[in-house]
């Protein structure tokens, strides 16, 4: 399998102080995207449903000057609330570019589980790979639910959970990562390399490129300086590659 580069001079994840975590305003972080000679920046802000100050962000967002040759976008990152991939978006996500999809906590039936809570319900009996099925239905159907609400969607650290909870993407079986992918491709969701938690891994990323689906590099970058650089990401290519 031949893996097309991912564009290095984008970067579709980065956080402002309108986070609860990062540093750094949207102009810097837009400055530091034109200094690395980026052509393309998503300003993505984690979000819940009771997230008040939205307007202000797409407002801002819209008018912070942009320097030629950089498309700025915008995205808000809503985690994953239960395993039929229902997501914690505030009133008006449709006025940002993407819905930045997160596996923050796990998607259990009855609502969103802490990594602790799903270690303990593991080490009660929950079966691993019920509990892989259980996050591939949400993701999966939280991609479709956004397709279907004339969303763009993006998938942010896809799998990042797993070592959270005791699990890894080697137990994903060949047909779910194609299942995963397919309904990427199928909706159009943006699948990000992400390089502050390195995944998806070399095996999803393969899968993703066979099913046509979209990739694009990401830094996950919450302060201006780690804004486009990637060390992990290319590696991740590469031995998807390989």
């Amino acid at each position: 399998m031949t893996i097309p580069a991912i564009d290095l001079h984008g970067d579709v994840h980065v956080h402002s102080a309108f986070s609860d975590d990062a540093t750094g305003t949207l102009a810097q972080n837009i400055e530091a995207a034109a200094a690395r000679r980026l052509t393309v920046i998503r300003l993505v802000e984690h979000v819940r449903r009771s997230t008040a100050w939205l307007p202000g962000f797409v407002a801002a967002a819209r008018r912070t000057p942009r320097p030629p040759g950089l498309t700025v976008l915008t995205g808000v990152e809503a985690k994953l609330l239960d395993a039929r991939g229902r997501l914690d978006l505030p009133p008006g996500w449709r006025e940002v570019d993407a819905v930045v999809i997160a596996d923050h906590q796990f998607p259990g039936p009855d609502g969103p589980w802490t990594p602790a809570q799903t270690r303990a319900r593991l080490a009660d009996g929950l079966d691993p790979a019920d509990a892989i099925e259980l996050l591939l239905g949400a993701i999966t159907g939280a991609m479709t639910a956004t397709a279907d609400a004339s969303g763009s969607a993006q998938l942010a650290h896809c799998f990042s959970i797993l070592p959270k909870i005791g699990l890894d993407e080697g137990m994903l079986s060949t047909e779910q990562l194609e299942r995963w992918a397919g309904t990427a491709a199928r909706t159009g969701t943006l699948i990000e390399v992400n390089e502050k938690w390195a995944c998806p891994g070399p095996r999803a990323i393969a899968a993703a490129t066979a099913a046509g689906a979209l990739l694009a590099a990401a830094s996950d970058s919450h302060e201006p300086s780690a804004v486009g650089r990637y060390r992990v990401v290319p590696v991740l290519i590469d031995e998807a590659a390989a």
